[in-house]
């Protein structure tokens, strides 16, 4: 466990003074290097496995993350179609206001951090990592739930980002800053590390913050993600743990919705997303396999092939 303990004060150090690892490169990286600190006792080529199988995974998430800074190019985004269909849907609720303008006059203050400000930033940087760290343990247990777990999260990914460019929308933010939206919005999805003195941990999630796409509101893959890797692993999930599972796109939905980045809106369809990539890549896999066992030669034929 001494491997594992230099590890931690490694990744403490890094996240104080560089910020969490929110880019791919850099999250491969630390989670590689955990994988080693756990295993140190194996060879090295065990080791290299590990890189050999996560290169090209990692390449393409920095491509994907790359292209999608493209999709805002020269393009006027959908703001008050979102705007409308969240006031349809909770206006009633909300005194006419959208949820993420009702949320922050409710609960935000500028001048103090919240217990549920900490909260919703963690939950928010969590989307970084938990997906990765989903594979990563699969990779490590049972390699064709890996190989499944990624053909979904490609797809899942693909799909977004061909959304991005064919219909840019404009989070709550962005509406509020540009005058769609009267009211003012602050966006603070990483404002609760502040209230550990940790001013450094966003660094990273604030520079993809502006190095990103600021019209890709839908779907939200924040909370696609967050769903995508629930709905993963309910199956094999005893039955009693099922709430706590199911908290976590719910928890995710509330910090973007309260931290300005989403509307209700674009969750639903990020959900939507998830549904369909499941029944998609699970009918493609169940006619690859149906396939595969129709071209294999049976046994009687193998019989006959050795005799002769």
């Amino acid at each position: 466990m001494r491997a594992v303990g230099i590890w931690t004060a490694a990744f403490g150090a890094g996240w104080f003074l560089i910020g969490l690892p929110t880019d791919p490169l850099y999250a491969f990286f630390w989670l590689w290097a955990l994988t080693i600190a756990w295993r140190s006792h194996l060879p090295w080529r065990r080791h290299l496995a590990f890189a050999r199988d996560w290169v090209p995974v990692v390449v393409l998430l920095a491509v994907y993350n790359f292209s999608r800074g493209f999709a805002d190019n020269g393009t006027v985004p959908h703001v008050q179609e979102l705007i409308d269909a969240d006031l349809a849907m909770w206006g009633w609720a909300t005194g006419g206001q959208v949820p993420t303008v009702w949320l922050q006059s409710h609960l935000y203050d500028p001048d103090s951090i919240r217990w549920y400000d900490v909260l919703a930033s963690w939950v928010y940087f969590s989307h970084f990592v938990a997906s990765l760290g989903a594979a990563v343990y699969l990779w490590l247990r049972s390699r064709p739930r890996w190989a499944k777990f990624m053909r979904r999260w490609f797809a899942l990914s693909a799909a977004g980002l061909a959304t991005y460019f064919i219909y840019p929308a404009a989070p709550p933010w962005w509406a509020a800053e540009y005058g769609y939206l009267t009211e003012e919005v602050a966006r603070i999805s990483t404002r609760g590390w502040h209230a550990f003195g940790m001013h450094g941990a966003g660094n990273l999630v604030n520079l993809g913050q502006y190095a990103a796409n600021p019209i890709a509101a839908i779907p939200s893959l924040h909370t696609a993600f967050a769903l995508f890797v629930v709905l993963f692993f309910l199956p094999t999930t005893r039955r009693r743990f099922w709430p706590l599972l199911l908290a976590y796109p719910l928890a995710m939905t509330f910090t973007l919705v309260y931290a300005g980045e989403h509307y209700i809106i674009d969750v639903l369809i990020g959900w939507a997303y998830v549904v369909v990539i499941f029944l998609l890549v699970g009918a493609g896999e169940r006619w690859w396999s149906a396939r595969r066992r129709t071209n294999s030669p049976g046994p009687d034929l193998d019989r006959r092939v050795e005799c002769s």
